[in-house]
């Protein structure tokens, strides 16, 4: 089977479109990450740099990565070879990219299983009570034992893989089409009882208070390495799903669309959150450890706090499945067109590689607590590599590789639909940001993220 002779799915409507690159981008990080660092981090004048840093850095690599997928209408591998055929080994980017992905989905599927075990733990109730140690024993026994870490990750695995098994069009785009509304349902809920209660003005002041005192070179670096990573850029993702996009979709405005509703997002879950966290007296700067460990108790303290407590790690799960999709697509599509698999032996072979390589992060707390490489254990060591070498290092190659070695004209080209779009002042813009402007702000952050400086 060659890769021509295989019929490839792809995105029915632009809305699908819409809702699977959206799905893509918006994960756990948007839930807690992201608006702890906008308050953290000098509230709204943070939210002001991060806009303009996605401008600078985030859209133009998603941009020229969606191009590139789309014009090739192939995996990331073979996307680089078509657009650059017998010449320097640019293709390797894809390669770096799948490796990212797996090393991702290795520590990330377990962050997930935690949540869909939370999901039961807060149907069933017994992590809800205002006393904090209950939902913090709870949390503890659960990844401290090795039979439930694993379990609830394969689960997980074989849930994605699962979806991944009914295609591009019914499975991605089915999907995602269900589960984006339902995410802003949910948030909005919230949001309404959020700014109910007592302190609610004093978690919004948190959130947004433009605070410019705060604003320093490091900040600005938190921005840029945000604006960057937010969008799952660097790792094949948005090359893949570009492959799927319609010949008539208009790429620039897409990408835009897509940085605006996973800003939406990232907000309302900060307007759901920190009043409750502030009426209760927790610390905000408790980070992600915060949603299993303290968020229960707050919503034992709301009324109705039980129902609130499901809809809120609901919604966790559904943000978390958007974003597992797209990095376990990148594999399935590879195998299955470099090698020649059908795309369930690919769906298949992929699952159980990630069920060994995963189970080592599943396993990080409980029977190898004790592995250490570089001093990290491998939880921490997987999310290190693929997160400050891996993905940015992509994105500097993808942004040189589309502003300089593809060429202005098949750039132009591609980003306008073959002349049916009024694209030509975009796509300058763009192709100034990938040469001049993205990588060196990429490389920033790169070298930040390896303690250079």
């Amino acid at each position: 089977m060659t890769q021509d002779s295989i019929k490839r799915g792809g995105f029915s409507s632009s809305f699908g479109v819409l809702a699977a690159t959206l799905g893509s981008a918006v994960g756990l990080g948007n839930i807690w990450k992201f608006p702890y660092l906008t308050g953290a981090n000098g509230g709204a004048g943070f939210l002001l740099i991060y806009v303009l840093c996605t401008l600078v850095v985030g859209i133009p690599v998603m941009i020229a990565e969606i191009t590139i997928g789309r014009a090739a209408k192939a995996n990331p591998i073979t996307a680089l070879q078509r657009l650059n055929p017998g010449k320097a080994p640019w293709w390797l980017i894809g390669v770096a990219g799948m490796a990212a992905a797996f090393l991702i989905l290795s520590f990330y599927s377990e962050v997930v299983a935690w949540v869909f075990a939370y999901v039961i733990k807060a149907i069933d109730g017994s992590i809800l009570s205002s006393e904090r140690h209950v939902a913090e024993n709870a949390f503890g026994a659960l990844i401290g034992d090795p039979v439930q870490s694993l379990l609830w990750q394969w689960f997980v695995l074989a849930f994605i893989g699962g979806i991944l098994l009914l295609g591009v069009t019914k499975g991605i785009e089915g999907l995602t089409k269900r589960l984006m509304p339902v995410l802003f349902v949910l948030l909005l809920l919230l949001c309404g009882v959020s700014l109910s209660l007592e302190k609610a003005a004093d978690g919004l002041a948190f959130l947004l208070r433009p605070e410019f005192s705060k604003i320093s070179a490091g900040v600005v670096l938190t921005a840029m390495g945000l604006a960057f990573f937010k969008l799952s850029l660097g790792m094949g993702t948005m090359m893949t799903y570009g492959s799927y996009f319609r010949d008539d979709q208009n790429i620039p405005q897409t990408a835009l669309r897509v940085m605006a509703a996973d800003l939406c997002v990232s907000m309302l879950a900060g307007i759901a959150i920190f009043p409750a966290v502030f009426t209760f007296g927790f610390e905000p700067s408790a980070g992600p450890a915060l949603v299993f460990m303290t968020i229960p108790a707050v919503f034992s303290q709301i009324p109705g706090g039980h129902l609130l407590m499901i809809v809120f790690f609901v919604l966790a799960a559904v943000a978390a499945t958007g974003a597992m999709l797209s990095l376990m697509e990148v594999p399935v599509v590879i195998l299955h067109e470099r090698l020649g698999m059908s795309r369930p032996k690919a769906t298949l072979i992929t699952i159980a590689c990630l069920m060994l390589l995963g189970s080592t992060c599943a396993l990080t707390n409980s029977v190898l607590s004790h592995v250490k490489v570089f001093g990290l254990n491998l939880f921490d060591l997987f999310d290190f590599v693929s997160s400050n070498i891996l993905l940015p290092l992509g994105g500097i190659l993808l942004a040189l590789f589309a502003g300089w070695v593809w060429g202005a004209d098949r750039f132009n080209d591609a980003i306008s639909n073959k002349g049916t779009l009024s694209n030509a002042a975009t796509a300058r813009v763009v192709l100034f940001l990938l040469r001049y402007v993205s990588p060196l702000l990429i490389l920033l952050v790169m070298l930040k993220g390896l303690k250079v400086f």
